[in-house]
This record gives C-alpha cells, sequence and structure tokens, in this order.
C-alpha cells in the first residue's frame, strides 16, 4: 500500500530567527502532532535545491545576490522573514528541495505527496516578497514538463487567502501551465496581476458561500486533460487568521480540502501539497488545520490507483 510521502527537515523551523514576526514554531508543533497521533506518513528528509532548478523560474542575478548574501536591505524587507538568521540560505534550499522531491515522487507514485512548507507564491521571477524567496509552485511546474514526458499539462490550484501573484507572472507565457488563485480580494498584495483564473473573494465569507464557488470552478476543469496538480493549500483562510480576513472554520478548510482531494483522485492525477500560509492567534488553529490536511491526505494515498 501506498504511503504519503512528506518532505520536512528541522531547519524549517530553526532557520528562521526565533524574533521574527513569522510563526517558525507552527513547522515542528505540526510534526509533533502528526507523529502523537499516529497519523500514517512516511516522513521525508529533502536534499538542497540546485542552482539549475531556481533558474528554471528565476533571473540568475537574483538567485546569485540571495546565495551569496547580496541582496540590499530593501530587497530583504520585501521578503521579511527578519531578522535573517546564518541558516536562511540553507532553509530556502530545503524548502525548495522538498517541494522538487515531492512533485518526483507524486508523478512516480502515480499519488499524493507533500512538502511540509513551500507554497511560496508570492516571489517573483528577479525579486522574492511577503515572506517568499524562490517559488517552488513555478519551479516545479516547468521542471515537471521538461523532465517527465507524461506531464504535458499542469494545473496550480492556489486556495491560500493571498492571491499567487508571483506564480501567474513567472507563469504568464506557458501554455501548458495553468494557474487558478481563489483569494481574498481586499488583501495583501494590494496590486493584484492577472494568473489564468482568479476568484477574488469578499472579506468575512463564510463557509457555505466559499465552497460553492470553489465547486463550481473546480467543475470547470474536470473535462480537461491534466497530467499534474499543484496545491497551494494555505489555511489563512481560516475565521482566526490574523493576515486573512475570511470567516471559514476548520471544518470548511477541511470540506475545501476534500473538494481538491477527491477532484485528484477521480482524475487519477499526481497531487503536490505545498503548505502555505497560517498566521492565526494562537499558532494551535493554524497547526491543527494543517494536521487535518495532512491527515486527509494520507487516508487519500490509500485510494489513488
Amino acid at each position: 500500500m501506498y504511503t504519503f510521502k512528506l518532505f520536512y527537515h528541522p531547519i524549517y523551523t530553526y532557520g528562521i530567527d526565533k524574533n521574527s514576526k513569522f510563526p517558525r514554531e507552527r513547522y515542528e508543533l505540526i510534526k509533533e502532532k502528526l507523529e502523537e497521533e499516529k497519523i500514517l506518513i512516511d516522513f521525508q528528509k529533502p536534499d538542497l535545491a540546485e542552482f539549475e532548478d531556481i533558474i528554471l523560474g528565476h533571473d540568475e542575478r537574483y538567485v546569485n545576490s540571495f546565495i551569496n548574501g547580496l541582496l540590499s536591505q530593501g530587497e530583504i524587507r520585501k521578503i521579511g522573514l527578519q531578522p535573517w538568521t546564518k541558516d536562511i540560505i540553507n532553509r530556502t534550499l530545503y524548502i525548495l528541495g522538498g517541494s522538487i522531491e515531492a512533485m518526483k515522487s507524486a508523478i512516480k507514485g502515480k499519488n499524493l505527496a507533500g512538502n511540509m512548507a513551500g507554497g511560496t507564491h508570492h516571489a517573483h521571477f528577479s525579486y522574492g516578497s511577503g515572506y517568499c524567496i524562490f517559488n517552488d509552485l513555478a519551479i516545479c511546474a516547468i521542471k515537471a514538463i521538461r523532465e517527465f514526458k507524461e506531464v504535458n499539462k499542469v494545473l496550480i490550484i492556489d486556495l491560500d487567502v493571498h492571491q499567487g501573484d508571483g506564480t501567474a507572472t513567472i507563469l504568464e507565457t506557458y501554455k501548458n501551465i495553468f494557474t487558478f488563485s481563489m483569494h481574498c480580494q481586499n488583501n495583501f498584495p494590494l496590486k493584484k496581476v492577472r494568473s489564468d483564473l482568479d476568484v477574488p473573494l469578499e472579506r468575512g465569507m463564510l463557509d457555505n458561500e466559499y465552497l460553492g464557488i470553489l465547486e463550481k470552478n473546480i467543475e470547470t476543469f474536470k473535462k480537461q486533460d491534466i497530467d499534474l496538480i499543484l496545491f497551494q493549500a494555505g489555511v489563512d483562510i481560516l475565521q482566526e487568521d490574523s493576515l486573512g480576513y475570511l470567516k471559514i472554520s476548520r471544518n470548511g478548510v477541511m470540506k475545501r480540502n476534500k473538494v481538491v482531494l477527491d477532484f485528484a483522485n477521480e482524475k487519477k492525477v499526481p497531487l503536490v501539497i505545498f503548505m502555505g500560509g497560517g498566521y492565526s492567534k494562537p499558532i494551535q488553529y493554524s497547526v491543527n488545520s494543517f494536521v487535518d490536511l495532512f491527515y486527509q491526505c494520507s487516508k487519500y494515498a490509500a485510494l489513488f490507483n
């Protein structure tokens, strides 16, 4: 029986300074809870991403500047995650490596795989933004099409509360990669870009309306030829999230996940899970929803094939 593979490295936590505004503790808390509840998951340690993979989605100057510690203070402030630690470079490379390995595992196993981080959709071609340094969604989509002959069409489903602006700009010329972003309209980024399909939502939206809109849009993809789905599964749509502005319950987030998982299972298409945002206060609300997500993935992995 196939076991859901989830890529994780402790550097996801310790690679961020404890004084950063970013809730770094969520990663170790999620892993502890998954192990405590004995959820059937095959944890895998990622490899560092390679330069050749990073430049599939990014400008060489930007990549070299980051890796060599030469970004300007303005570029660093735009990314956030400050104060930066000595491990920020390796953390970034391990997260991207985890996403790439999850993508490969999903395609080779014709099943699900995930990264317990990533979904870095605000990283653009030549700069980072909004806690995102390199765009793993864009890089994985491009790499999958270039390296796997069975992958001709990729669908990116981005259900984080924030628009996947960097993903859309990097991939705007790729006709075989479709970007779908369903997000809170009056939220970061203030200046929206154009995805292949954008579904802006009003602040304060509740479960039933949200799920109805999602199901209607997912229905439009059911007759399309799709070879790989990348799912940005941010839980910052939760009503408790400090950066979200939607009013989705924990159960509503699980129903959202089920819509995507059912869709992938129905089409028998490999599915890659990227964790995305989650900034609830206290952070336990986000942790619980991410644990729900990976529990659901572990169950669905047995249904595929």
